[in-house]
């Protein structure tokens, strides 16, 4: 069990690194996105909906990637292993977050335009009246906030639970997804039918928020960066992503900042193209750092 689930971790590192991301209408995200969106509406009761989409709607991903990996292990331990590897290649992105991160940075400049217009498939803000360094700053907290949602998140759940059983893993892994995609849905003070998806989200990316720091720190050799993360951790709203982009902003020697809501590493400037770009690159050894990792945990 151990090699096949080292081997899963490997195909989906393999798969992200040539297919990218499949397209939304065979990307089970996607189906999962259609799934929860009628739920997004006036609810009567909109906490107690809220909670049964939070426990419900996950619980069934999971069901579901379990059901399919365990078909494919009476095949052959094989099969299994390249099933639940594509399972865990749905569930996770690094590829596809680094294209989008460095396409924002390279526009920024030149075309701020252009970088508005994509900076939404990144972060959650509006773009309209964000300078070319602000656009620069969001693609850069973007791509440290979403590699512990998009990545670090759903290989821990995948690593800790292959030494188990591999059907555990692969549901390990579409469960914490559909958790984070429903809090990217739902998740808003403006929908309080998302309120336990929101509180749910806190509680999962807790360790993988952190964890990702730590990845970063070790990926830019600067173990100070985790330290001066762990002061300004605190600054965004959110309990966990100030972990991953403050370290981030202590490694670049740049500040980072959402207007009107954030600001971490406030002495320093914000981040010219040539540093956004060191930013990208960062996230991108800190996410080949955390296949690395977590091929070696689902040996252990």
């Amino acid at each position: 069990m151990p090699l096949t689930g080292t081997a899963a971790v490997a195909v989906a590192a393999a798969l992200d690194r040539v297919a990218g991301e499949p397209p939304d209408r065979l990307h089970p995200v996607a189906w999962f996105g259609r799934l929860a969106a009628p739920f997004d509406r006036e609810w009567p009761t909109p906490r107690a909906v809220g909670v049964a989409v939070a426990v419900l709607l996950p619980l069934l991903a999971a069901a579901v990637a379990w059901g399919v990996v365990r078909a494919a292990g009476v095949a052959h331990p094989a099969v299994a292993a390249l099933v639940a590897g594509g399972v865990l290649f749905v569930a996770t992105s690094l590829r596809m977050l680094l294209s989008e991160a460095r396409a924002v940075v390279r526009a920024s400049d030149g075309d701020p335009t252009a970088a508005r217009e994509r900076l939404p498939a990144l972060a959650g803000r509006d773009p309209a009246d964000l300078s070319p360094a602000h656009l620069r700053s969001a693609a850069v907290e973007s791509a440290a906030e979403n590699l512990a949602d998009g990545l670090v998140a759903p290989l821990l759940a995948f690593a800790a639970l292959a030494t188990v059983s591999l059907p555990l893993a692969a549901a390990g892994a579409a469960w914490v997804k559909a958790v984070n995609t429903l809090d990217s849905m739902l998740g808003y003070r403006s929908k309080p039918v998302g309120w336990a998806s929101a509180r749910l989200d806190d509680l999962v990316m807790w360790l993988p928020a952190r964890a990702s720091a730590v990845l970063l720190a070790v990926a830019a050799a600067n173990p100070d960066a985790l330290l001066n993360a762990r002061r300004w951790a605190r600054a965004p709203p959110s309990p966990n992503s100030g972990w991953p982009m403050g370290t981030v902003a202590s490694a670049l020697q740049v500040r980072l900042e959402k207007p009107g809501a954030y600001d971490l590493n406030a002495m320093a400037t914000l981040p010219d193209a040539e540093a956004a770009g060191r930013g990208v690159a960062l996230v991108g050894r800190a996410g080949l750092l955390a296949y690395a990792v977590a091929g070696v945990v689902a040996w252990a």
